[in-house]
């Protein structure tokens, strides 16, 4: 398993990933709704928390045909300056309350520091558990809530074919990310772009 950092789609071409971090959360059902009606797959970065406090919303992501990613036991930052020890606890076992949420047979395919903390530790820790370390190429700082025009413009003007996007459906009020997406995925679709995930 590779440590490397991944940042762009696994099949290369005018693909896009969409990730989504934090959740599950209040807003994680619109977003599910807004994919589906696109016929859109996506990559959700579970807080395992988040995960275990939601095990239905977990199950509706990987019945849709979406991924999981963990994104540790409770988001603590900087992450980067975590023990050893701590960052083991916090990947291992939010890998755990992920599955363990989502039910038989799920799997979890990578690992995204939460606020991209990452060092050479934490990534050959997640690599070790057959995670491997997810980055982005577009961040659109949805979670600071911006403005839906920010987070679109942003998204539309930092995007290149293979790009992986950060997103948000937890942590906080997602209304304007929720109002993002309805304006993104069809501005997507009409750019030629096909909807991947990540390369694992």
């Amino acid at each position: 398993m590779s440590t490397s950092i991944v940042r762009s789609t696994a099949s290369g071409g005018r693909t896009v990933a969409l990730t989504f971090d934090d959740g599950p959360g209040p807003a994680t059902g619109q977003v599910l709704d807004l994919l589906a009606q696109y016929g859109v797959k996506a990559t959700f970065c579970q807080v395992g928390n988040q995960a275990a406090a939601n095990p239905a919303m977990v199950r509706r992501i990987v019945a849709a045909g979406h991924r999981l990613c963990d994104h540790s036991v409770d988001h603590p930052q900087p992450f980067a300056a975590l023990s050893h020890d701590r960052a083991v606890y916090e990947i291992a076992h939010a890998e755990e309350q992920i599955v363990q949420a989502a039910g038989p047979g799920a799997k979890v395919s990578w690992f995204r520091a939460p606020g991209g903390g990452f060092t050479a530790d934490n990534q050959r820790v997640a690599a070790g558990l057959g995670l491997r370390p997810l980055g982005w190429s577009v961040d659109p700082r949805d979670w600071s809530r911006p403005g839906v025009a920010s987070i679109v413009s942003t998204v539309q003007s930092q995007l290149k074919p293979g790009g992986v996007v950060l997103l948000h459906d937890g942590g906080g009020d997602r209304s304007q990310t929720v109002a993002a997406l309805k304006q993104l995925l069809p501005w997507l679709a009409a750019q030629g772009y096909r909807f991947d995930f990540p390369a694992a």
